[in-house]
C-alpha cells in the first residue's frame, strides 16, 4: 500500500468518556423514569462524548452522495441500465431526488460526487473525482480496481469529510448491491445466498446469476483476500471505497458518522476493520429491506435506530434518522429535572 494512505491507520480519538458520564448523569436526574425513553437516551449519551460536553447539539450536518459505475453490472444483475447512474447524479445536482427532499429539510450542506460513470455525467455543480468509467468485472479474475485507482477513491472520500456535528455519506451506482454483497460474504466468511438480496428489485433468475457471479468471484480471488484493504480493492467499488475513506477521516477529526444502508454499512464494515479506532463514531441508522442487511448488522454486532423497510440508497434513511437525533438531544437538554420541577425522589 501506498505511503499516501498511511492516513487510514492513524487512530482516532476516543470518545470523551468524562462527557458521556455526566450526560448518563444528567439523563438520571431528568423527570422521567431511568430508562423509560429507551435509545433516545444513549443517543444523547453518544453525542455528548462525540462533543466532549454534557448537553451536545446537532445542528451542522454533512451530507455527501458518492457515484459510480461497476463493471459487475455487465451481466444484467439490475433491473436498470447503467446509464441512471449518471442520470441521477445529475438529478442530485438539480435538486430532485428524495435525498435532496430530506436534506433541505435539515439545512444539510449536501454536494454529490462523481467518482465515473459509464455514462458521462456532466451537471456543473458535481464534485469532478472521475476515476474511470467504472470499475473492473471482478467475476473475471482481476480485481475490481488497482491499487492507484483504490487510493483515489478513498483520498476522494477523505477530502468530502468536514467538521460538522455529523456526517452522512450516500451512495449511487448501479451494480452496487452485488459488490457490496461481496464484500460481506469476504470479510465475514459468509454464505453469499444468505447476504446477496434482490437490490433494485430483480426477480428470481437474475437473483440467482448474482449469487453464482460472487461465488466464483470469491474462488477465484480467495487467495488474495490478505486484509480489510484487499478485499475492498479487489470486490468494492470506487463509490464505496470513497464512503469508507469519508468515514475514517470522519472519525479521525471526531466527527460522527451516520451509517445508511447496505451499500454504506459495507463501507463502514471495511473502514471499521481497516481502523479499528474508527468505530465508536459509527452509529447505524437504519435497517434496510436488502435482505441480507440483517445479517451484516448481526456480524457487527451493531443495532440500527430505525426500521422502515426502505432500501433506496443515497443517505436517505440516514437523513430520516437525525430528525430522532435531533428529539433526543432535545429531550436530554430541555427537560426539567426532578429538583427543577421540584419532585422529591425516594432514595
Amino acid at each position: 500500500m501506498t505511503d499516501e494512505l498511511n492516513w487510514l491507520y492513524e487512530p482516532a480519538p476516543t470518545p470523551d468518556q468524562s462527557a458521556r458520564n455526566a450526560a448518563t448523569a444528567r439523563q438520571k436526574r431528568l423527570i422521567k423514569p431511568e430508562g423509560a425513553l429507551g435509545r433516545l437516551e444513549s443517543l444523547a449519551i453518544d453525542f455528548a462524548g462525540f462533543q466532549g460536553r454534557e448537553q451536545p447539539q446537532l445542528e451542522r450536518l454533512s451530507v455527501r452522495v458518492f457515484g459510480a459505475d461497476h463493471g459487475i453490472a455487465a451481466h444484467g444483475t439490475s433491473r436498470f441500465p447503467q446509464a441512471v447512474t449518471s442520470v441521477m447524479l445529475n438529478i442530485f445536482c438539480e435538486g430532485g431526488a428524495a435525498i435532496n427532499v430530506l436534506s433541505r429539510e435539515q439545512n444539510a450542506d449536501f454536494a454529490a460526487i462523481n467518482l465515473g460513470c459509464v455514462v458521462p455525467a456532466g451537471h456543473p455543480g458535481l464534485v469532478d473525482e472521475v476515476i474511470a468509467p467504472s470499475t473492473a468485472d471482478f467475476s473475471q479474475g482481476i480485481a475490481a480496481m488497482t491499487y492507484t485507482q483504490l487510493a483515489c477513491a478513498l483520498n476522494a472520500g477523505r477530502r468530502q469529510s468536514t467538521d460538522s456535528d455529523c456526517f452522512i455519506g450516500g451512495d449511487m451506482g448501479i451494480g452496487n448491491t452485488t459488490s457490496a454483497a461481496a464484500i460481506f460474504a469476504a470479510l465475514f466468511d459468509l454464505k453469499v445466498a444468505d447476504i446477496t438480496g434482490r437490490g433494485t428489485g430483480v426477480g428470481d433468475a437474475v437473483l440467482a446469476r448474482k449469487v453464482e457471479l460472487i461465488e466464483s468471484a470469491l474462488e477465484q480471488h480467495y487467495a488474495a483476500f490478505d486484509s480489510p484493504i484487499d478485499i475492498l480493492r479487489i470486490l468494492g467499488g470506487f463509490e464505496i471505497a470513497a464512503l469508507a475513506g469519508a468515514f475514517i477521516a470522519s472519525a479521525q477529526r471526531c466527527t460522527p458518522v451516520l451509517v445508511d444502508g447496505f451499500m454504506a454499512t459495507a463501507a463502514a464494515a471495511i473502514a471499521g476493520a481497516i481502523n479499528l479506532s474508527v468505530k465508536p463514531w459509527l452509529l447505524y441508522a437504519h435497517l434496510s429491506e436488502e435482505s441480507g442487511h440483517k445479517l451484516a448488522l448481526e456480524c457487527m454486532g451493531v443495532t440500527p435506530i430505525l426500521s422502515l423497510n426502505m432500501r433506496l440508497g443515497e443517505g436517505t434513511g440516514a437523513v430520516l434518522a437525525v430528525s430522532i437525533i435531533k428529539q433526543a438531544i432535545n429531550l436530554h437538554n430541555k427537560m426539567f429535572t426532578f429538583s427543577e420541577a421540584g419532585v422529591p425522589v425516594a432514595d
